[in-house]
């Protein structure tokens, strides 16, 4: 890894005032590592970026078995409302057998526990922080009011700390106060109340850190979990339940020699400055694949269908992913819900925070025969990810539908404004580094880039160029209507969507509806370490 560097402090407020990032405004802490332009750019394994590589011996794949998360119970329930409490703290796991990994978790858990809500029920999270650091959560997916949606500068304070006028941590960190833009953001003490009202269908949502220039780092300790939305159509349906309705979340770590996970962060700590080394620019990759926060684990299964949620949560690696012997993956929904009809697939190409929904039907195998989960994009332990292996047989669920919900088609005649968006390394700088920007703009908490109506649909054309860029927007689902300059549009991208991946030098055009609430919410690049170096915009329901 490379050596760490340590660039002189200098506040948000400075560097405007110095001029050296006029278009960053208050969003740049201080310097980052310095750096070129594109020459800098990274490519690894089909992602954008840079892998790491484990001081710790790795495990061999499928010595381990597949973790299902907790399922969280309310602590208290009325007429309209489950209310839940979540504490965020760090705990020592056994991720590598025999090593403990100290993480940053949900109740000390990675991933965080599996939240499920009724459509139409209110759900109400309270976060306490009892890390050493500012947190915000973000529901992603979630139609959520601006408040509770996880705004990055919205954070939440140590529990332990002290941020007033001396602005000391309890075990002597530096002052968060320090970061001028928290003075406009809607701060809480220890911990926050997050309301999610669940007027939306049936759906594989994730929680998870969204705080102003630490993202990548926190999520990557691993501050992440998954929130379940049912509803009744969804229930009528008849697919696979209980325990063969399995969430999977994927995600890369590389691990430094005493166990603990291995990032490149200019401050180790996450207090400042942010960014990370200038070999990782592109994005930190890891060498080992975890799923449910296990290494390359098997799960026994028996010969029937099962149900996977499959949400990729890397910092910035995508996958392609195939079962062996071509046995396929039906499609039955995407990141904001079923699918109208099942698409059968060979192959899954998932960007970071893509989720799909898909059943496997193990029902034609024998009891003994193993089936193992690849990555086309890997290599060396990365084209691996997990081994299902058939163990029992039992009495199997019924045909899948091949109807599966009403799923309202948008129309061009609808759109009521056209707006460009380009993702690129440019624009902005600060102390020799290039900053990821959108439309040559560093991320500012106080411009706003669009403004949309409430209620209105708006046609979005989002390009990106250098490196493979994930779009994903807050509040607003979209449906993906051309590619690449093309009319045609992936099998991969039907139904609502959230997030949607552009290769280098992509483009897709999208129609996007604002429904839900008015306010400030932002749309970002979903490559971490693009996100926190200023990949960021806001948009203005009006």
């Amino acid at each position: 890894m490379a050596t760490r560097s340590t660039p002189p402090h200098l506040s948000r407020r400075s560097l405007l005032r110095s001029g050296a990032a006029a278009t960053a405004g208050l969003t740049l802490t201080t310097t980052f590592t310095a750096c070129g332009g594109a020459r800098d750019n990274r490519r690894t394994q089909g992602s954008a970026g840079a892998e790491l590589t484990s001081e710790l011996e790795l495990p061999e794949p499928f010595t381990v078995s597949l973790p299902i998360p907790e399922v969280l119970e309310p602590t208290r329930t009325d007429a309209h409302t489950d209310f839940y409490q979540i504490t965020q703290h760090a705990a020592d796991l056994e991720i590598i057998p025999g090593t403990a990994t100290q993480v940053w978790g949900y109740n000390g858990t990675v991933p965080g526990p599996t939240l499920v809500s009724q459509r139409g029920r209110r759900t109400v999270v309270t976060h306490r922080n009892e890390l050493p650091v500012p947190v915000v959560v973000h529901l992603h997916g979630g139609v959520t009011a601006p408040e509770h949606d996880g705004y990055p500068t919205d954070v939440i304070f140590p529990a332990s700390s002290d941020h007033g006028d001396h602005g000391t941590h309890s075990d002597g960190a530096a002052d968060f106060q320090h970061s001028d833009h928290l003075a406009s953001g809607d701060t809480s003490d220890g911990e926050r109340e997050y309301v999610y009202d669940m007027e939306q269908p049936a759906a594989t949502l994730w929680y998870h850190d969204h705080r102003m220039d630490f993202t990548g780092p926190q999520v990557y300790r691993g501050l992440a979990g998954f929130h379940l939305i049912h509803d009744d159509a969804e229930d009528a349906l008849g697919l696979p339940t209980g325990d063969r309705d399995i969430p999977l979340m994927i995600m890369d770590r590389a691990f430094a020699a005493d166990g603990s996970f291995l990032y490149p962060s200019v401050d180790p700590d996450l207090v400042d400055p942010p960014g990370v080394e200038s070999e990782y620019m592109s994005g930190v990759l890891g060498d080992c694949i975890l799923v449910n926060g296990a290494p390359w684990p098997e799960l026994e299964v028996s010969n029937t269908k099962y149900r996977f949620r499959i949400l990729n949560a890397s910092n910035a690696r995508r996958y392609r992913l195939n079962l062996d012997g071509g046995l396929p993956f039906v499609q039955i929904g995407g990141d904001l819900g079923l699918l109208e009809a099942p698409i059968e697939h060979g192959t899954l190409d998932i960007a970071q925070a893509e989720r799909f929904d898909v059943v496997v039907d193990f029902s034609g195998l024998d009891i003994g025969e193993e089936v193992t989960l690849h990555n086309q994009h890997g290599a060396d332990g990365t084209d691996v990810i997990m081994r299902f292996k058939v163990t029992r047989q039992e009495e199997d669920s019924g045909p899948i539908p091949q109807r599966l919900a009403e799923v309202e088609i948008l129309s061009e005649d609808d759109v009521v404004a056209e707006r460009e968006f380009v993702f690129a390394r440019g624009g902005a700088q600060a102390h020799g580094m290039t900053l990821w920007t959108v439309n040559n703009q560093a991320f500012d908490p106080d411009t706003i880039l669009a403004d949309p109506k409430l209620g209105t649909v708006e046609r979005w054309r989002i390009r990106g160029l250098d490196v493979e860029h994930p779009f994903h927007i807050h509040l607003a689902p979209f449906q993906v209507i051309g590619q690449d300059r093309q009319q045609s549009v992936s099998s991969f991208n039907h139904g609502w969507k959230d997030t949607v991946s552009m290769d280098t030098g992509g483009q897709v055009d999208l129609l996007v509806r604002f429904d839900g609430y008015r306010g400030k919410y932002v749309f970002h690049c979903h490559n971490l370490e693009h996100e926190d170096m200023m990949m960021m915009a806001n948009f203005e329901v009006v």
